[in-house]
């Protein structure tokens, strides 16, 4: 199988890449930023004409936190769009007769019935803080869902929950909470500082899977003959922010006070994936949040001293 994996070098892209790196009779095709620019059609178009992939794992995305989007929602929605848009039609023109578009679960509503089913999509308003990067990828899900019913290409989607792992961005504003934390104690514990200001009021609860039981779950769909135009995938449990901030503290050994500021903005109250449909079909995460939370923290550190570090 000649497998494309769009996002090579990101977090998600290079979990997958681990992934398939030791699956037998898989040749990845993998292009740079600079080898292909995703956000131009004729490129793109070009790429499949002339690699002719078996498969393709559309991983690509502009992403950040709450404040990233909330500052650049125009470049959010546009990029987004335009990457799910030429790499599902550059596809489907090349004769590309699978490929899994990989979403995000804050395309539900804000207000969604918790644990959040496939079934609540475009339901209600969704959390304003991500509204522009939601939008896009529930116009690429329907994309992939429209072409397999126009169509018959198999092509389908799969959402993940809050991702963490090697390879994250630990930008202190523009990152996501996890990876934002681990930067913050880190840098709190090397300076000997005695405290640390967490956003917001630590009450909302988030639902966190490691990027490797990500990579596993994309390899398990794409092996399924008829997989579900839809799906979530995370690990079905929980913490508030308070407790994730606690343990992160813990795992990278800061032993300062944690100071809350509730003037920041909390987001969305909870978001946990209803992930029954996936674990019915017999997938499961295998990485508690303690253990996936410890592995990034040595990544954190091998990443820093070698100078990869994102953010």
């Amino acid at each position: 199988m000649k497998l494309f994996i769009a996002g090579h070098h990101g977090m998600v892209g290079a979990a997958l890449v681990r992934r398939y790196a030791r699956e037998p009779g898989v040749t990845l095709l993998l292009r740079s930023r600079r080898e292909l620019d995703l956000t131009n059609q004729a490129a793109v178009e070009a790429f499949y004409a002339e690699a002719r992939p078996d498969a393709a794992i559309i991983a690509a995305a502009k992403v950040g936190g709450i404040q990233a989007n909330h500052t650049y929602p125009a470049d959010f929605l546009y990029d987004n769009l335009v990457i799910a848009a030429n790499c599902l039609h550059g596809a489907y023109r090349a004769g590309v007769p699978r490929l899994l578009f990989l979403g995000s679960s804050c395309i539900y509503p804000k207000l969604a019935p918790q644990p959040m089913p496939e079934g609540c999509l475009l339901t209600g308003p969704l959390e304003p803080t991500n509204e522009a990067y939601a939008v896009a990828k529930i116009a690429g899900l329907k994309l992939a869902e429209y072409y397999r019913r126009q169509h018959g290409v198999l092509y389908h989607s799969a959402m993940p929950t809050n991702l963490y792992g090697p390879g994250d961005h630990y930008h202190l504003q523009h990152s996501h909470v996890l990876p934002a934390l681990l930067r913050k104690f880190h840098e709190a514990k090397t300076a000997g500082r005695a405290e640390v200001t967490a956003w917001g009021t630590g009450t909302p609860r988030r639902e966190f899977l490691h990027v490797d039981d990500l990579a596993d779950a994309c390899a398990f769909l794409l092996d399924l003959a008829d997989p579900p135009g839809l799906i979530n995938v995370g690990t079905g449990t929980d913490v508030t922010i308070r407790e994730l901030t606690e343990l992160v503290a813990t795992v990278v050994g800061f032993t300062g006070r944690i100071v809350w500021d509730s003037t920041k903005p909390d987001g969305t109250p909870r978001k946990l994936l209803d992930v029954s449909r996936l674990s019915g079909l017999g997938w499961r995460a295998r990485l508690s949040l303690a253990e996936g939370v410890a592995l990034t923290y040595r990544s954190y550190r091998d990443e820093l001293a070698a100078g990869t570090l994102r953010g």
